[in-house]
């Protein structure tokens, strides 16, 4: 017997991308980073952002980042 699944199922994680040149480019490492291993990436969503200080100064741009991709589910077979 086989059940069909209606409709999409997405799965969001949370990464910490870091950059010593801007939140930008932070971003883009957590999203790099995350397609090296997920297909179907759908939303980037900004959750934070921060910066690391050494003696007054920034020296690393932090951006924590939600990302969802389409979770495949096989269907079930008894």
């Amino acid at each position: 017997m086989q059940r069909e699944v209606g409709g999409s199922v997405y799965k969001a994680i949370e990464l910490v991308g870091s950059s010593p040149i801007g939140w930008e480019e932070a971003v883009k490492g957590a999203v790099d980073r995350a397609s090296d291993k997920l297909t179907n990436l759908r939303i980037a969503e900004v959750v934070e952002l921060d910066t690391k200080l050494a003696d007054g100064r920034v020296v690393e741009y932090r951006a924590k980042v939600r990302i969802s991709f389409k979770h495949e589910i096989e269907p079930e077979t008894l």
